[in-house]
């Protein structure tokens, strides 16, 4: 029996709970979700999948994504939440009583982006922000610290895990990395109409990252952005990010509903696809249309 979730925050959560309710012995299994839907993950009988879309293969699915398909039946429970791991949380309520109830309520609000500006601006000054941020879901190497924070966060309180030395050394890089994130937004995004286009395919592979919330709050006239890179393994392929604006709550276009239609998906108000180069204009260009028309998709 193993755990299947992407490494994020609620992915982390998901373990952390499916640990304390079940008895898995095995380490969790990390994948994104791309590999599911292009049937590169080797997904078993008796695997536990999380906060990823479904797998014929997998014995329980817990998701809380709109784009994901849903099976005529299956053990577990898809429900569109805030989270993947409040889904979790409230299928095993009996289990946990209000033990972890703080930690889903942080995973709910920062997995939703129900966040303030001051939380997008300093999130040094608020741990569970500033750990999400440690987590970089592009860096697979990490696994280890990975594993590390779902054992910190089944035995620790917040205050005890930021102090923890790992965690704060990573802390420390990413309000370093946020600074330069400033930057580099500043640098590389334009704006067309209502939607801010961050381009960082100059950097081919080695795209940076931070805070992904910190554009809203500098083109705050734009009410959706896109993030465009190279494949971490792959400058042949791109990754195409889209995301509401938290603070212009505007974009009537549900993401996760326009992307499942060209190989990614997500929520309503974020996702993301994967493109080849040569299909990269007019996929971008249709999409880019449909932003800026800014229309509830059509089912």
């Amino acid at each position: 029996m193993r755990i299947v979730t992407r490494p994020d925050l609620d992915g982390v959560v998901c373990a952390v709970l499916l640990y304390e309710a079940l008895d898995i012995k095995e380490d969790v299994y990390w994948v994104e979700p791309n590999q599911i839907q292009n049937n590169e993950a080797d997904i078993k009988k008796g695997d536990i999948l999380a906060n990823i879309p479904y797998h014929k293969n997998a014995t329980m699915w817990f998701d809380h994504h709109v784009s994901n398909l849903l099976p005529e039946t299956f053990e577990g429970k898809h429900e569109i939440a805030p989270s993947a791991a409040g889904v979790i949380y409230n299928y095993y309520s009996d289990v946990f009583k209000d033990r972890f109830k703080d930690l889903i309520i942080n995973t709910d609000k920062i997995d939703s982006a129900d966040l303030t500006m001051d939380e997008v601006k300093f999130p040094e000054k608020y741990p569970y922000v500033l750990l999400s941020m440690t987590i970089k879901n592009r860096q697979f190497k990490d696994i280890p610290y990975w594993k590390r924070l779902i054992e910190l966060l089944r035995k620790k309180s917040i205050d005890q895990i930021m102090k923890d030395p790992e965690v704060k050394k990573r802390s420390d890089k990413v309000i370093e990395e946020n600074l330069k994130w400033k930057t580099i937004l500043k640098e590389n995004t334009k704006t067309d109409e209502n939607v801010s286009i961050l381009d960082l395919r100059a950097f081919k592979t080695k795209a940076p990252s931070g805070n992904r919330f910190l554009i809203y709050s500098m083109f705050p006239e734009t009410n959706v952005s896109v993030k465009i890179r190279c494949a971490d393994d792959d400058e042949e392929k791109l990754i195409v990010s889209i995301g509401h604006s938290i603070f212009n709550k505007t974009c009537n276009v549900n993401l996760g509903n326009l992307l499942a239609k060209h190989n990614g998906g997500g929520h309503k108000g974020a996702g993301a696809f994967s493109v080849k180069k040569e299909q990269f204009d007019e996929k971008i260009n249709l999409i880019l249309s449909i932003l800026k028309k800014n229309l509830p998709l059509k089912d």
